[in-house]
């Protein structure tokens, strides 16, 4: 394949985000925009890289008990068919390129400023209505831009007490896997769809063998908070650069 550093850096943002609940859409969108690869390309290689890391997380966070699906729902009702409306309609280069920074800018802040939650805090029961618009909106962009969300959602999440952390890494690897799956189902049945399946398989593998020793494994070397300092300026820059051209 080209570009073969590509899988070490897969695999690398994998290991870090999965760790956290997180697929790594944005950092994976922020590489392949690095390389200059065809609009189309990116969209779907991030999303489908997304699939298959939070796809393992999901199954361990529900077999460990910390995903509630019901208390999801509100949440992913709404998002699911905002990620197909957003990868189905079709979007120029130029605004998809402005659109991808802005989010980029969006991510790295709320990245860098998420409020913190003790674990022994006491949860609020839901979000009420502000949950099917929390998912709606999150939703809608996500698909657009080629990403599943949870970077987005986890802070606002935070934000309003929503629950513990660990619940809230859970509802976001969910939220994460059914808007990147609905977001690809909108981009196949855009009549401009184009993907090369044998570099996104590539790209999977390398993701999947990440993904699964993020979700078991701790981390020692950094704290959750350097690692997400380090890719929230990371992200970052890639977002000016981005905007700048």
């Amino acid at each position: 394949m080209d570009h073969p550093e590509l899988l070490l850096y897969f695999f690398g943002v994998a290991l870090l985000y999965s760790s956290a609940g997180f697929g790594g859409g944005s950092s994976y969108l922020a590489i392949l925009v690095l390389f200059d690869l065809a609009m189309f390309q990116v969209r779907s290689t991030a999303l489908l890289c997304n699939i298959v890391v939070v796809a393992g997380s999901v199954y361990l966070f529900y077999r460990s008990g910390w995903l509630d699906f019901r208390r999801a729902a509100p949440l992913a009702l709404t998002s699911i068919p905002a990620a197909f409306i957003g990868g189905w309609l079709p979007i120029e280069p130029t605004l998809f390129y402005l659109l991808l920074g802005i989010s980029l800018l969006s991510a790295a802040l709320l990245m860098w400023f998420q409020p913190r939650l003790p674990v022994e805090g006491t949860p609020k029961k839901g979000a009420g209505w502000l949950g099917p618009l929390i998912g709606g909106g999150i939703g809608f962009l996500s698909g657009m831009v080629g990403i599943g969300g949870g970077i987005f959602l986890a802070p606002v999440l935070y934000f309003i007490r929503w629950d513990i952390p660990k619940r809230i890494a859970a509802v976001a690897a969910f939220f994460i896997l059914v808007n990147s799956i609905s977001g690809m189902l909108g981009q196949m049945t855009n009549p401009a769809f184009k993907i090369e399946w044998a570099f996104s398989l590539y790209l999977m593998l390398a993701v999947l063998a990440g993904g699964q020793i993020g979700v078991r494994l701790t981390i020692n070397k950094l704290s959750p908070a350097s690692i997400k300092r380090i890719t929230a300026l990371l992200i970052f820059l890639v977002g000016i650069r981005l905007l700048l051209h």
